[in-house]
């Protein structure tokens, strides 16, 4: 009988095995951040741009091997692939817990990613074949509360273990939790997915993927702080582009390809993805640009500044179960035009800051555009997901976990170069129309302040411009037939597929 139409009961036990595990990942994804003052002081080093790798290396990891996901889940067990991941994201993590110096610590964090990287698609293709269609809404839902809510918590709880204790307690709090996810594993983890033992993997497709998605990451990462003109950032954008370029052009080629692009023929899925893209841009950006104007303007501590975004992060994460109910129940439209005119209207507010703006109007604001991304991420991913017959479902998540990451580095690159931009332009300004012997410490840090905050508008505004495009999108998505009828269709087209 077909597997969809079973309804067997989904493994809740193998699942919450899964759940802890990428729920460690998605935490780390995000630790670091706050803590790189500190580690740059306690290890000795010199250049900021230096201690970054630790972010930007872990990135270009996970950005680089995700492609690959969609070979690794159909070639091997969900059991062993997960153990395998599980045990090298330990490794990492002890790794960087116990690293006498910045070198082995760097290393640490690269071989936590390739653990990392693995554990998202793997629990939301579980979670796909786990759960009916009918019922993935509620499914994935769970899902986004771990995938929304960890990253989301890491800033605010670095920033009190870094204020109050060390900097290695990020790890050795990260080890045990590791350790406990992969003995569970061993112990309790079956397989619930199809295995293709002949699936073969394409070394140049590996190869290009490399180049294309990894020098695109680290361009658009590295001009953010660099700047567009410098040589490294050009070479490795114009490299990263034609490798990508020659990469899609062979997936679209070969018959079993690293990451089957076909899946975009799918108008719902095609649809899905853009506004995923288009919403990760905005997510990660106001993670960027709202502690810019909480700290840099407004001179709020990190920890303060965390604080401050943890209630949107708690949103975020009670709303995310909730949400996937309502899209079973009422499908994704409703639920994306209401989630984007929230977004719209909070980051227009967000270009509205003053220099003064109050505590609970930041807050406010924030936690009311994260309640209205809530509402968008997973009804509109699970029903690009629900066109996909089950042979493509790793191939799609590979696709979207691939697009927001690049997307959401791109995005804010972008923003932050916006922002940069426009608060010099508007510091040019401002210093030029007062007198320079008037100027004293207090007065020259205002100008500064202004000039900031005219930028961290400028670029809120154009997310907004974003936002708005991506709500117009949002009226042309059409809930996905869920009917026993017509995922036997989809089976049909599926063998077919597969025999020819």
């Amino acid at each position: 009988m077909d597997q969809d139409l079973q309804l067997k009961k989904p493994p809740y036990l193998m699942i919450t095995v899964l759940f802890v595990g990428a729920f460690v990942s998605f935490l780390n994804n995000s630790l670091l951040n706050v803590a790189l003052p500190s580690i740059m002081e306690d290890l000795n080093i010199k250049n900021y741009s230096t201690v970054q790798w630790l972010a930007t290396g872990y990135m270009l990891i996970s950005g680089v091997l995700i492609p690959a996901t969609a070979f690794l889940i159909t070639r091997f067990t969900n059991r062993n692939l997960f153990i395998t991941s599980t045990a090298i994201f330990t490794l990492g993590t002890a790794m960087a817990a116990f690293a006498p110096n910045f070198g082995v610590l760097l290393a640490g964090r690269m071989v936590q990613a390739a653990g990392s990287s693995v554990m998202g698609p793997l629990l939301m293709n579980v979670m796909l074949v786990s759960f009916p269609r009918e019922k993935r809404g509620t499914a994935m839902g769970v899902f986004g509360l771990v995938m929304i809510t960890a990253p989301a918590i890491g800033p605010t709880l670095s920033g009190y273990i870094v204020e109050y204790y060390h900097w290695r307690l990020l790890f050795e709090m990260i080890l045990p939790l590791a350790i406990i996810s992969l003995i569970l594993a061993i112990w309790k983890l079956d397989n619930v997915m199809e295995v293709n033992k002949n699936a073969s993997i394409d070394y140049l497709s590996v190869i290009l993927s490399t180049f294309g998605f990894g020098g695109l990451l680290y361009g658009f990462s590295a001009a953010s702080t660099d700047g567009w003109n410098d040589s490294i950032v050009l070479a490795t954008l114009l490299v990263g582009g034609i490798s990508l370029i020659i990469f899609i052009i062979r997936q679209l080629k070969m018959e079993q390809p690293l990451l089957d692009l076909r899946v975009y023929k799918y108008p719902m899925f095609a649809l899905a993805s853009v506004i995923a893209i288009v919403n990760s841009v905005a997510m990660f950006s106001g993670m960027i640009l709202t502690p810019a104007y909480v700290q840099n303007v407004r001179g709020i501590s990190p920890l303060d500044s965390g604080l401050m975004m943890l209630p949107g992060a708690i949103v975020m994460g009670i709303m995310s179960p909730i949400t996937g109910k309502l899209f079973d129940k009422y499908g994704p439209r409703i639920l994306g035009v209401i989630g984007l005119t929230l977004t719209a209207i909070s980051t227009y507010l967000l270009s509205e800051l003053k220099i003064d703006s109050t505590y609970t109007y930041i807050i406010s604001i924030y936690t009311l555009r994260m309640f209205g991304m809530s509402m968008v991420m997973m009804p509109i991913m699970t029903n690009g997901l629900n066109q996909l017959p089950n042979r493509l479902n790793p191939h799609g998540t590979a696709v979207n976990n691939t697009a927001q990451q690049v997307s959401g580095s791109i995005g804010t690159a972008i923003l932050v170069s916006v922002m940069n931009n426009r608060a010099q332009s508007e510091g040019e300004k401002l210093f030029s129309s007062v007198d320079p012997t008037t100027l004293t410490e207090s007065s020259t840090a205002l100008l500064g302040k202004q000039a900031l905050l005219v930028g961290i508008q400028h670029a809120f505004f154009i997310a907004f411009i974003i936002n708005i495009i991506v709500l117009v999108l949002s009226f042309f998505v059409k809930r996905v037939e869920v009917s026993h009828t017509a995922i036997s269709k989809q089976k049909k087209e599926e063998k077919v597929a597969v025999t020819n």
